[in-house]
């Protein structure tokens, strides 16, 4: 145990201010701290639409970035560490991506993943040589997510990813974040003070989980992985994701199931080139160069076919 007789270098944070509301929280019954969790979790939403601006102009910055090669790198500790494991994780299966093009990078390592890893998030140089193992490049772009602005480990990451000359942005809940260093830019969630003390997987969590969710959906929107509102670039790497597919080719050829299905296999279990193959009578291939004249986008294929 490390305690030093100065002053306290946390209490000014955001995210360590007590919630008058929340006072007495010890005496609520369960009905009323649902209640007040969820009076409390409405900020969340304000807070999204505090940043909807530069958050598309993320979205619009990382998939240039996607589109000339690079990748996404989130840098956390604890609950923003995970949180950028979760949403990195989730992105080969959505959207047919490489398990290389979203990564995450947890202070502590993977085992931080299922326990705190002590001591792990203090260090700024770890941070710094993470993201210089990783091989990180100035064509990549990396976030840096720290609900309350002060994680050496992510501040040491960010400061190396900047010297790079990769897009480097910090994310957090304090509403006065102080770097000695430039970035790209500093995203700040005004979700306030937590119902529970400086429990940042609360609301701030939350926020966090919800801004990565658009941050990635809407830039693998802009490469062309979806079209309408279907996923069109999902691996078939389970019952749930193969029957996805085959719904996903029946709703845009109008086959029946046993039609779709054979129509998958001869399309390499590709369901870009599924549909292709129905509507423009072209071999595989073709609809492989198609996709890749196209960059990948399918609605422009069809939209310029249905002129």
């Amino acid at each position: 145990m490390n305690l030093t007789p100065d002053s306290d270098p946390y209490s000014h944070l955001t995210t360590e201010q007590p919630n008058p509301k929340s006072q007495h929280l010890h005496c609520l019954t369960p009905i009323e701290f649902v209640d007040l969790m969820q009076e409390e979790e409405a900020e969340v939403m304000d807070a999204l639409e505090g940043v909807r601006e530069v958050l598309a102009e993320m979205i619009a910055s990382l998939a240039q970035r996607f589109r000339s090669g690079g990748r996404l790198f989130y840098v956390g500790a604890g609950t923003s560490g995970r949180l950028g494991m979760l949403d990195a994780t989730e992105c080969p299966p959505t959207f047919g991506v490489s398990d290389t093009m979203v990564q995450a990078i947890l202070a502590g390592g993977q085992e931080s993943l299922v326990r705190s890893v002590e001591g792990a998030e203090d260090d700024a140089d770890a941070g710094a040589a993470a993201v210089r193992e990783r091989g990180v490049t100035r064509g990549d772009f990396v976030v840096g997510i720290a609900a309350s602005s002060t994680t050496p480990f992510v501040r040491g990451a960010l400061k190396k990813a900047r010297r790079i000359g990769s897009d480097s942005t910090l994310l957090t809940c304090h509403e006065s974040p102080k770097l000695d260093f430039d970035l790209t830019r500093t995203v700040v969630l005004k979700t306030g003070s937590e119902v529970l003390t400086g429990s940042t997987r609360l609301k701030a969590g939350t926020a966090t989980k919800l801004f990565l969710n658009r941050l990635t959906t809407g830039a693998m929107i802009q490469i062309g992985k979806v079209y309408e509102n279907r996923m069109v670039d999902l691996y078939m790497s389970c019952d749930k994701l193969r029957e996805r597919a085959i719904r996903t080719t029946r709703h845009f050829t109008g086959l029946n199931r046993t039609e779709a299905i054979a129509l998958l296999k001869s399309s390499h279990g590709s369901v870009k080139s599924a549909i292709l193959l129905n509507k423009c009578g072209v071999d595989y291939s073709t609809t492989v160069k198609m996709l890749d004249d196209a960059k990948g986008h399918l609605g422009l294929i069809i939209d310029q076919k249905t002129k």
